[in-house]
């Protein structure tokens, strides 16, 4: 597992670099070619390459990413290292050692039959070109495994996710000379400036929700909405009156409804400066994955890791979205957070604590084996399109 971790961490997969997530497609391939006696079906679209292996009539969906956040070149900075009980490396825990775990546990069943496996190769940055393809696969699934990295430092699983929605607000002023007869134009920063403070108070008076973890505990910091104004811009010259400002928006929520809520209010988001004229642009992008799509699943994992001898796995809802967003909101059951466990996911201090690699991998066989006897889904699910 380690030999084949190396491998794919030594190929580096930047996300906005489509020959290299094509490169490391090719070595995705080679790897599950070799454990599984499959080639997978290789789906370019919009020039990202993404694979899938299918078996049988696939009842069970295995989803990961090969994709990283980490620019090319980072190796040099961020080398491969086995030291210590830990590994560490460009993307070695989000997720490379996740789809090492995830071929390794498919490898060890009798067969494969019944099991999806789907890796994408834009997950970093939202997943647009693989969302459709995730989706149409989930509702034909009983149950959905991510192996996105654990929720913290102990394994704890993933049981509810965020949505997200991205917004950008443009104000359309008129310019004028800023000396010679400001009077004459229309200042977009000041209305952006304006603009920044009402959407900052549509987060400030979002009322929380009720969303708690697996053990019933509550977790406010989930369950807030959040709406941030993030980037900011405006202007062409020194001396010149803003014609044009734009104010970037980052929204997570907790629930479909909070969702709709929030995007109400900002597209009612109206203009203070006189002729001054917004213009509101984006939206929803992941929906939310909420506590229901998970607790099925979290309940036969835990069942199982006592069959194991392992410590039962705690659930813990978090901030963050991933495509079991995606998989959660078409009514698949889906358990996220089945990948490596260790920390510093994004940062210099990335890495995997190694001796969490055979366990996971057993874990999450036992949860394949059980799932792909579930019944067939029904024929129609619902979800955001």
């Amino acid at each position: 597992m380690l030999a084949d971790l190396e491998e794919l961490v030594c190929c580096e997969s930047f996300s906005a670099d489509h020959a290299a997530v094509a490169r490391s497609a090719d070595v995705v391939t080679a790897l599950g070619t070799r454990l599984l006696g499959a080639e997978p079906e290789t789906i370019v679209i919009e020039g990202v390459t993404h694979l899938r292996w299918a078996f049988g009539t696939p009842r069970v969906l295995l989803l990961g990413h090969h994709d990283t956040v980490w620019p090319m070149g980072s190796l040099r900075t961020h080398p491969w290292s086995l030291a210590g009980g830990t590994a560490r490396g460009p993307g070695v825990l989000d997720m490379k050692a996740g789809l090492v775990q995830l071929f390794h546990a498919l490898a060890s069943l009798p067969s494969p039959d019944g099991v999806c496996l789907l890796v994408t190769g834009d997950e970093e940055v939202g997943s647009p070109t693989s969302r459709r393809l995730i989706e149409d696969t989930a509702r034909r699934s009983a149950a959905a495994f991510v192996l996105e990295a654990s929720a913290d430092e102990r394994g704890a699983l993933k049981t509810a996710r965020k949505g997200t929605s991205r917004y950008e607000v443009v104000v359309h002023g008129r310019a004028a000379h800023a000396g010679l007869e400001p009077h004459k134009g229309v200042n977009a920063a000041v209305e952006a400036a304006h603009q920044v403070l009402a959407v900052a108070g549509i987060g400030a008076t979002t009322a929380p929700a009720d969303v708690t973890d697996s053990d019933g505990a509550s977790h406010p910091a989930l369950g807030a909405a959040t709406v941030t104004p993030t980037l900011l811009s405006a202007g062409s010259t020194r001396n010149t009156v803003p014609a044009l400002a734009r104010v970037s928006v980052d929204v997570r929520v907790p629930t479909t409804a909070a969702q709709d809520r929030i995007d109400t209010r900002i597209r009612g988001l109206t203009a203070r400066t006189p002729g001054a004229r917004l213009e509101v642009r984006g939206g929803g992008q992941r929906p939310p994955m909420e506590p229901e799509s998970s607790a099925e699943l979290f309940a036969l994992a835990a069942r199982l890791a006592a069959e194991l001898g392992q410590e039962p796995p705690r659930g813990i809802a978090v901030g963050g979205s991933s495509d079991g967003n995606y998989t959660a909101a078409v009514g698949c059951p889906t358990l996220d957070g089945l990948g490596a466990v260790g920390g510093g996911a994004h940062a210099d201090t990335e890495y995997v604590d190694i001796a969490h690699m055979v366990p996971r991998t057993r874990l999450l066989a036992e949860l394949i084996t059980r799932t792909r006897r579930w019944p067939e889904p029904g024929p129609t699910r619902g979800g955001m399109s």
